[in-house]
């Protein structure tokens, strides 16, 4: 990915060093480290998210390393390019778009949704309007997962934009508001229907990317879509304990995450990207 001379946002907020309680949050893949690990060693992850609660950091002077700088200004790049982005989508729809801040930390961090450990993965939070990543997320992804690569990288935090662009719209809220009033298997199933939409939104990111900047390079979808297939619940479940449970998953298959990122990248149209109406079974 190309992304020679491109300016970087100034809507970030850098916390790390900054101490605070360890609790859960949701991220891109959900638990992605800590609680996969623990399902591969015949542990229980909720016993894992019960540590990291109790766990506290002190305030530290923080000192990033070469690569983690080098993340930084990616991360900035990409934070600026949704921003040209979204800010032209909204204005062809008669809106106008109000950008997330991107906080970055390491370890853990208070949100306005909660306390959150970097072991969960990046997150957005619809209360503060916030998208929170720890840098050495993008270090964890080739490591633990088999997804690297630059355009890999910015589909995750294009994702986590996609769920503000859903806030924006009324969409998270409306989700949320039914996830209140209907049994566990529904409201994993209106999870799925929110992650694809995230997924979507990011294809569509990646579309208009490209289309003002010329930005993608060979092999630059490949990641992405790599990435979203290495992120599905039936993969993560199937390959920490054997086997997938349909009903536990919360952001879709590999093969639906795949399938609406591409459709996203393929069509950058935001009316082709209705995860709400189908039957679930045809997502």
């Amino acid at each position: 990915m190309d992304l020679t001379g491109r300016r970087q946002s100034n809507n970030v907020e850098d916390r790390r060093g900054k101490g605070g309680k360890i609790a859960g949050g949701v991220g891109i893949g959900g638990a992605l480290i800590a609680i996969l690990f623990a399902i591969l060693s015949g542990g229980d992850p909720s016993e894992v998210i019960q540590q990291l609660g109790s766990q506290t950091t002190e305030n530290t002077e923080y000192v990033a390393t070469e690569q983690e700088q080098q993340f930084e200004v990616f991360a900035r790049q990409i934070l600026a390019s949704t921003e040209d982005v979204w800010a032209a989508e909204f204005k062809r729809m008669g809106r106008t778009y109000k950008p997330p801040k991107l906080v970055l930390f390491h370890g853990s961090v208070q949100s306005g949704c909660g306390s959150a450990s970097s072991a969960m993965g990046p997150f957005y939070c619809s209360a503060d309007q916030c998208v929170y990543l720890d840098l050495d997320f993008f270090n964890e992804m080739p490591q633990s997962l088999g997804a690297g690569g630059d355009f890999a990288y910015a589909y995750v935090i294009a994702h986590e934009v996609g769920h503000h662009v859903e806030h924006l719209l009324g969409v998270l809220g409306d989700a949320h508001s039914k996830m209140a009033q209907v049994s566990e298997t529904e409201k994993n199933k209106i999870s799925v229907r929110i992650e694809l939409l995230a997924d979507f939104y990011a294809g569509v990111w990646g579309y208009h990317e490209n289309k003002m900047f010329g930005s993608l390079e060979d092999g630059d979808l490949e990641e992405a879509i790599n990435a979203a297939q290495k992120i599905g619940d039936d993969y993560l479940q199937k390959n920490a304990r054997g086997y997938a449970s349909p009903e536990s998953f919360t952001h879709g298959t590999s093969a639906q995450r795949m399938r609406w990122l591409k459709k996203g990248l393929s069509t950058g149209d935001m009316s082709k990207g209705d995860t709400f109406s189908p039957a679930y079974n045809t997502l």
